[in-house]
């Protein structure tokens, strides 16, 4: 990466990135890893983990060239803060109970914050659910608000609670409809999706890992309709969808 950014002598491409213009490409190498574990694909999983450690490096040779950081100091970095936050293997809190470890760690995690707040200058007035990334993928930033705001109590106890709300939505999607107010019903679908993430963290679902599971299965389902209509001698945009979808019903029970 150094032979890459060196001025002159390097990838012409690689010289004008910044952090800026390769995080999208470090989110889509963080998908395609998720991707090969999703899929079982340990071979294409060994070759998306080198293409994240990739962004990982471009990185940090990028703040190393604006005298911040090198990649040693992100590896020593991330040593460091897992000795920090397993004192239970590392230190003398021994025996210590799953709970107790989880429980440790957020206490951690917060004392790891104050300090950075120190270090900056920062107040301690940032609202409470400041600090949840706006780049995370919507479903996942949904649970982490829902997690946070759930430590002061703010929360349903019981996941029916949740799932009565979740109907309430879908109402009120369908009265946005009735009344042809569409820019309502988007606001409301966005209400419905979040009490979906909500209903997951209760269940702990991962609401990314679902969609991704779903849409797997659509995937292939449709696969098996374009196969079973090419076999008939039909071309998939002159079935109609009465043969679709029982051909969708078909393709549900071969998998039963």
């Amino acid at each position: 990466m150094a032979a890459l950014r060196t001025p002159e002598s390097g990838c012409p491409w690689d010289l004008e990135q910044n952090f800026a213009t390769i995080a999208p490409f470090t989110i889509e190498e963080a998908y395609e890893v998720a991707d090969a574990i999703a899929r079982g694909d340990l071979f294409d999983l060994k070759e998306e983990l080198g293409d994240l450690l990739l962004q990982v490096v471009f990185h940090a040779r990028m703040a190393e060239e604006e005298g911040a950081f090198a990649f040693a100091d992100v590896v020593e970095t991330i040593n460091d803060k897992l000795i920090r936050r397993h004192p239970h293997v590392f230190g003398d809190a021994k025996d210590a109970t799953p709970d107790a470890v989880k429980a440790r760690w957020e206490t951690i995690k917060a004392e790891e914050k104050a300090a950075r707040r120190a270090v900056r200058g920062e107040t301690e007035n940032a609202p409470f659910l400041a600090g949840v990334p706006l780049a995370l993928p919507g479903l996942t930033r949904a649970v982490k608000l829902q997690e946070r705001a759930s430590k002061v109590g703010f929360d349903w106890n019981d996941p029916h609670a949740v799932l009565a709300k979740i109907r309430e939505e879908a109402d009120e999607i369908d009265a946005a409809l009735a009344q042809g107010d569409r820019a309502e019903a988007a606001a409301e679908i966005g209400d419905l999706f979040f009490a979906i993430a909500n209903l997951a963290r209760h269940l702990d679902v991962d609401p990314e890992g679902a969609i991704r599971a779903t849409n797997a299965k659509f995937e292939r389902r449709f696969a098996f309709i374009e196969a079973e209509l090419k076999r008939r001698g039909i071309a998939l945009g002159e079935a109609s969808l009465a043969e679709m979808d029982a051909l969708w019903n078909l393709a549900k029970e071969k998998e039963r």
